[in-house]
């Protein structure tokens, strides 16, 4: 099991390093997080056939297993809808009742699942590698623990607790979870992990070993810090110092509002060299684009309330100059929700709002969610998004919301182009596209016909980068470590 002192400590990372490594023995593995919070998520396979959501770091963990991602790995995931409210999904499925119960009070109700799925797993496979969440010292939350040292004690897990030393105040990190742990649960604890280090290693002598000293556990790794790791980021968008290098030809401006959703299917445009990915927060930040360049407005777990932020910013005004100006815009899921005329919400499960008018059409919420995985085929295209015309597409759908042609436009002639039916519209001037299909970036064929032209490298694969994240692993870690964490399922070490 992969602990960490906080959030963004890279417990996300190690463990899909240590499934790709662990896959590589010719071991059965696959990865497990009892409870995910994040508006981040997958269409996976789920019991009798039916999909559901997953965090999307278990579906890329899974990917690095080399297993089959199930609604399993991520029994329950916490999608936040306000700051105090998030929608419960329970094994791939939303719930209406955990969703409106207090969070306390949800523990035991979920408990019987997270056990249940856990079991399987470690019955099914070799090695189960096991994520955290946050801190297991939040002691606030120990009593209702069922993500953390819960799952550790469960599994009778061995556990790494990884922090990141380029924050600063590493060992007082580890030193602090360790002690505010009870001594049974100190007891799981097999090594400490250094993240993202920068320096010279022989600095941080005499550190480790008074840790250990004052612990009983030895510092196990410490691993270089990584910009182009290749992994999509969990928990928040990318920093500048992860952007391609090189002269860049096209910059994509995606608008960062407080409730983005499914973000981390933008991380291959990281990887394109001459491209720059630039997250958006303010007009400012759109006043130097080119018609060339890309604003993009993503996924949102609640559309409404993120079209009032955009607003509120001031930034409307400098979508619609850019576009105006002939600038090149991509709506993808709430975003494309936004483009439109209206949204309209009678079953009060988004909110009502006039849209921002860029595309003739209007989204009207329902209860039922819209969960399955895509395969189409853009229509005739033209203008800005011309590559994509006739490109095969894959990728999945989350949303509550079905849109169409505004009827009272279309009488007046303004009509969208649906170049995938039901999926995706084009503004008549060819410069704003609009697409319920997540994932599109992820698609080798979309990234080769809208940058192919640009003379672009090809982009690294899925299976290079876990084989990368695999060897960094192996050599960070002392020799034998990674073999003794496993020992019951790999007796020769």
């Amino acid at each position: 099991m992969v602990l960490g002192t906080t959030s963004g400590a890279g417990k996300s990372w190690l463990t899909t390093a240590l499934c790709r490594y662990y896959s590589n023995l010719g071991l059965r593995v696959a990865p497990f997080k009892a409870q995910n919070m994040s508006n981040n998520a997958r269409v996976v396979s789920g019991p009798g056939g039916r999909l559901g959501e997953i965090g999307s770091a278990q579906y890329f963990q899974a990917l690095a297993s080399r297993a089959e991602p199930e609604v399993r790995m991520n029994p329950l995931l916490l999608k936040p809808e306000a700051d105090t409210h998030s929608q419960v999904v329970l094994m791939g499925q939303v719930s209406a009742e955990l969703t409106a119960m207090p969070w306390r009070g949800r523990s035991e109700k979920v408990w019987p699942h997270i056990a249940a799925a856990l079991d399987a797993l470690r019955a099914e496979n070799d090695v189960v590698v096991i994520e955290g969440a946050g801190s297991p010292a939040e002691i606030n939350l120990h009593a209702s623990d069922i993500v953390n040292m819960r799952v550790a004690r469960h599994a009778d897990a061995r556990c790494l607790l990884v922090t990141d030393i380029d924050r600063g105040g590493a060992f007082a990190h580890l030193y602090g979870t360790w002690a505010l742990l009870p001594e049974d649960e100190r007891a799981l604890i097999k090594g400490f992990v250094l993240n993202k280090f920068r320096g010279d290693a022989s600095l941080l002598a005499p550190a480790p070993q008074m840790l250990q000293e004052l612990t009983g556990i030895a510092t196990v790794a410490t691993i270089p810090m990584q910009w182009h790791h290749g992994l999509p980021e969990e928990d928040g968008v990318f920093d500048d110092r992860t952007l391609s290098a090189g002269a860049v030809h096209t910059t994509v401006a995606v608008i960062a509002y407080p409730r983005i959703s499914n973000l981390d299917e933008f991380q291959p445009l990281k990887n394109v060299p001459g491209v720059r990915l630039l997250w958006a927060r303010s007009p400012a930040e759109l006043g130097g684009l080119k018609p060339s360049d890309w604003v993009v407005l993503p996924g949102s777990k609640s559309t409404a309330a993120d079209l009032a932020w955009l607003r509120a910013q001031g930034l409307d005004g400098a979508i619609a100059r850019h576009a105006g100006q002939g600038g090149s815009v991509l709506g993808v899921c709430g975003g494309l929700q936004m483009l439109g005329e209206a949204l309209i919400d009678t079953a009060g499960i988004d909110g009502n709002a006039p849209g921002l008018g860029l595309l003739p059409l209007v989204t009207t919420f329902e209860v039922a969610k819209t969960v399955q995985r895509t395969q189409a085929q853009f229509g005739a295209m033209h203008g800005a998004w011309e590559a994509l015309a006739g490109a095969p597409v894959t990728g999945y759908e989350i949303h509550h919301g079905q849109t169409a042609q505004h009827p009272a436009m279309a009488a007046k002639g303004d009509v969208a182009r649906e170049v995938i039916p039901g999926i995706a519209w084009q503004n008549p001037a060819g410069n704003v596209l609009g697409v319920y299909l997540h994932g599109l970036f992820e698609d080798p064929a979309v990234l080769q016909a809208v940058f192919g032209r640009a003379g672009a490298a090809p982009v690294p694969t899925l299976d290079a980068v876990f084989e990368g994240l695999a060897r960094m692993a192996e050599a960070s870690f002392a020799p034998g470590t990674l073999s003794a964490l496993i020992v019951p399922a790999f007796p020769g070490g």
